[in-house]
């Protein structure tokens, strides 16, 4: 009687494995009977899954087909071509709107790369026709600085007055010949003999060291005789060499070492530098 209570009519017994509210009998759920039925779920649905997988195609269902290019319109070619313009003109650049007078000076532009802002480099040659490289806040020529770049034009400024400076488009664009016409130096190797010789080198060039502060950065190039062969090698005066093959200039001797390997049939690469920028030169002697 230790496992049993019971009470009046309506009783209530507590034994092993049964309840028993007033005299009805309930047996208690199962827990591992309702965890059995729930993993039995979970691994039919997985089995489905891995059936479905395998079954079906890796393709999308029914009549597929890749999207095929869209074709713009004529008016929406126009208007995404409108929009982009190679050239930065929408870019903020200078304009002949913002003041300033077209120059007097004896420049010609030859090419400009603009970017926005007004930056950017121009290719302009002097009343010698060498046409030069110059960046914005370069100076072209003294007391003349390259202020703003556009796409047709550049800005000079001038004593603190702007001046414009465009693209000759009056013509047609010159050939090369006409440009090498233009070019003295091109002029002057054309008229000597078979363009460079040696001979002319070693008495139309001369090579002097430049010393700064105490050491040796540089040979000052000077013209001789008549200043053709200088003229034809492609310096100017005031031109100062500073790297030879590539190798800096350290000492006097790199002079003579440069007029010992301009010989017949030579090609010497220099580094010059004239006024505030460094070019890039080739002295070939004839063979």
């Amino acid at each position: 009687m230790a496992d049993r209570l019971e009470e009046g009519a309506g009783f209530v017994r507590f034994g092993v494995g049964d309840l028993a509210f007033a005299g009805r009998r309930v047996s208690p759920p199962s827990l591992y009977g309702a965890v059995w039925w729930m993993l039995a779920a979970v691994i039919v649905w997985l089995l489905a899954a891995i059936v479905w997988a395998l079954a079906m195609p890796l393709s999308p269902l029914g009549d597929w087909r890749p999207e095929g290019p869209r074709i713009r319109t004529a008016a929406e070619r126009a208007a995404l071509y409108a929009s982009v313009d190679p050239f930065n003109r929408t870019g903020g650049g200078a304009s002949a709107g913002e003041g300033g007078a077209v120059t007097a000076l004896a420049l010609t532009l030859y090419g400009t790369r603009s970017t926005p802002g007004g930056q950017g480099s121009a290719i302009i040659a002097g009343s010698d026709g060498v046409q030069q490289v110059y960046r914005a806040g370069g100076e072209v020529m003294p007391g003349v600085t390259l202020v703003e770049v556009a796409f047709d034009h550049v800005v000079l400024s001038r004593n603190g007055a702007r001046e414009l400076l465009y693209l000759d488009q009056s013509g047609s664009a010159p050939t090369a010949q006409a440009v090498v016409a233009a070019n003295p130096g091109a002029a002057a190797a054309a008229a000597s003999p078979g363009g460079l010789t040696a001979e002319t080198v070693r008495s139309g060039i001369a090579f002097a060291p430049r010393a700064e502060g105490g050491r040796v950065s540089g040979l000052e190039v000077q013209p001789g005789a008549d200043g053709a062969a200088f003229r034809a090698a492609g310096f100017q005066p005031g031109d100062v060499i500073t790297a030879v093959g590539g190798k800096p200039v350290a000492s006097a001797g790199d002079g003579a070492a440069l007029a010992g390997a301009l010989r017949p049939g030579a090609s010497v690469s220099v580094t010059v530098r004239r006024g505030d920028q460094t070019l890039p030169l080739a002295i070939t002697v004839a063979p």
